[in-house]
C-alpha cells in the first residue's frame, strides 16, 4: 500500500505536478484533497435585515431598563435616601418649636440656646420658634450675647453683644441695671466670656438666677437663661471649664446646648 501523506483540512501545497511557478505565490495552491467548504457570505439584503434586527432589539432592551430603572430607582430609592416615608402625614414626627425635642405645655415659651463653638461657630438663641441671634443673623460677637425678652408676652426687648476679652465692663455693668421687673434674659457665651467679668456684674447674673457665673473663668462654655426678680435660682443654667485635658477643640471645650420651656409670667 503506498505511502500517503497526511495534510491538515484545507492546506496549502506546493504543486510539484506542473510546470516550475514563476513564483512561490503562484506555487501556492489548494489541496485537492481538502473536504472542507468555507461558508459563503450572505448576501447584501440578508446582512441588512440582521443588522437591523439587532439594533431594534439593543434599542428596546436600552428602552426597557431606562423606563424601569429610572422610575423605579427615583420612585423608592431617592425617597427612601431623603427620608421621605409614605406614612400619612398624622403619623409623621411633629416639629416642636425652636426644633426642641418637645412641645411646651400651655403659658411656656419653647427656647434653646447654643454657644459657640471655640472663636470659629458663633452662637444662636431660639425664643418661642423665633431666632433672636446668631451669626446668620449678624448679631453676636466674642464675649457674651444676650437676648431681653418680655416675660409675659415673650417679646424680644433688645439684644446685644459684650466682648469680655478687650471690651469695656462698665457696657455690660449698664446694660444689666437697666433690665425691668419680669424680663427674661437668655444668655450665650462665645469664644472668652470671663476675661473682663467683675464682682458687680457676676452679682447682678446672680440676682438673674445664675448659679455658676461665679465659677466662669477664662474660656468656659456658658449657656444661661434667668429673669429679673427670680426668687429662687435659674434651673436653665450650663457651664464647661476649659481643661486642657478634656477641651473639645484646641483650646476650647466643646459648645453647649440647652432647651426647655420657659414659665409665662402670669402678674
Amino acid at each position: 500500500m503506498p505511502y500517503k501523506r497526511w495534510l491538515p483540512p484545507c492546506a496549502l501545497v506546493l504543486d510539484t505536478q506542473t510546470k516550475p511557478p514563476r513564483s512561490q505565490k503562484d506555487a501556492l495552491l489548494p489541496d485537492p484533497r481538502c473536504r472542507c467548504s468555507h461558508p459563503a457570505p450572505l448576501p447584501p439584503l440578508a446582512g441588512m435585515i440582521r443588522y437591523v434586527a439587532l439594533l431594534i432589539t439593543l434599542l428596546g432592551t436600552w428602552f426597557i431598563m431606562q423606563t424601569y430603572f429610572d422610575h423605579r430607582w427615583k420612585a423608592i430609592s431617592l425617597r427612601s435616601w431623603l427620608g421621605v416615608t409614605d406614612k400619612p402625614r398624622s403619623q409623621q414626627l411633629p416639629r416642636h418649636k425652636c426644633g426642641n425635642q418637645k412641645s411646651c405645655p400651655p403659658n411656656y415659651f419653647a427656647f434653646k440656646i447654643i454657644s459657640g463653638a471655640a472663636n470659629v461657630v458663633g452662637p444662636s438663641i431660639c425664643f418661642d420658634d423665633v431666632v433672636l441671634m446668631s451669626s446668620v443673623k449678624n448679631n453676636v460677637g466674642r464675649g457674651l450675647n444676650i437676648a431681653l425678652v418680655n416675660g409675659t408676652s415673650g417679646q424680644l426687648l433688645k439684644v446685644d453683644n459684650f466682648d469680655m476679652y478687650s471690651g469695656d465692663i462698665n457696657k455690660l455693668d449698664s446694660f444689666l441695671q437697666e433690665i425691668q421687673h419680669g424680663t427674661i434674659v437668655l444668655t450665650a457665651s462665645y469664644d472668652d466670656a470671663a476675661t473682663k467679668m467683675n464682682d458687680k456684674v457676676r452679682t447682678q447674673f446672680m440676682e438673674l438666677g445664675s448659679r455658676h457665673v461665679s465659677e466662669l473663668a477664662f474660656r468656659d462654655n456658658w449657656v444661661f437663661l434667668g429673669a429679673k426678680g427670680l426668687k429662687s435660682k435659674s434651673p436653665f443654667e450650663e457651664h464647661i471649664k476649659n481643661n486642657e485635658y478634656t477641651n473639645k477643640y484646641n483650646g476650647w471645650p466643646e459648645l453647649l446646648e440647652m432647651e426647655g420651656c420657659a414659665p409665662r409670667k402670669m402678674d
